[in-house]
Parts: C-alpha cells; structure tokens; sequence
C-alpha cells in the first residue's frame, strides 16, 4: 500500500476526490474543495480518510 503525500490527489468512498494537507500514521486530512461540485454533496471542506480507504489518482509535482 502506497501513503499519499501532500499535494496528492486521492479518490475514496464512491469516486470523492480531495487533496491530501496532511499526511498523519493512520490517515491523511483532505480538502475536498478540490471538486467543483463538493457542495452538492453537502460535505465539509476537509476530512480525514485511512490510508486503506482510498487510492492515489495524481502525484503531486516535487519542486
């Protein structure tokens, strides 16, 4: 199983998206502002998914 780093994007729960801020032992913090319609889901604007419940879609870009 491969962590997210920040700047990742991941996918979870039934095709959410978000961008990992924070990458912590068990989980990382997503912003799911990241998808244009995050609020027809009535979501908050973070949240915290296990590093078992989602899949990496696009690696961040190291400067």
């Amino acid at each position: 199983m491969k962590i997210a780093e920040i700047g990742n994007i991941i996918e979870f729960k039934n095709g959410l998206q978000g961008v990992v801020e924070k990458v912590n032992e068990n989980s990382v913090i997503v912003d799911l502002t990241y998808m244009e319609n995050y609020r027809d889901f009535e979501l908050e604007e973070k949240t915290v998914i296990n590093h078992k419940n989602y899949k990496i879609i696009k690696e961040s870009i190291h400067v």
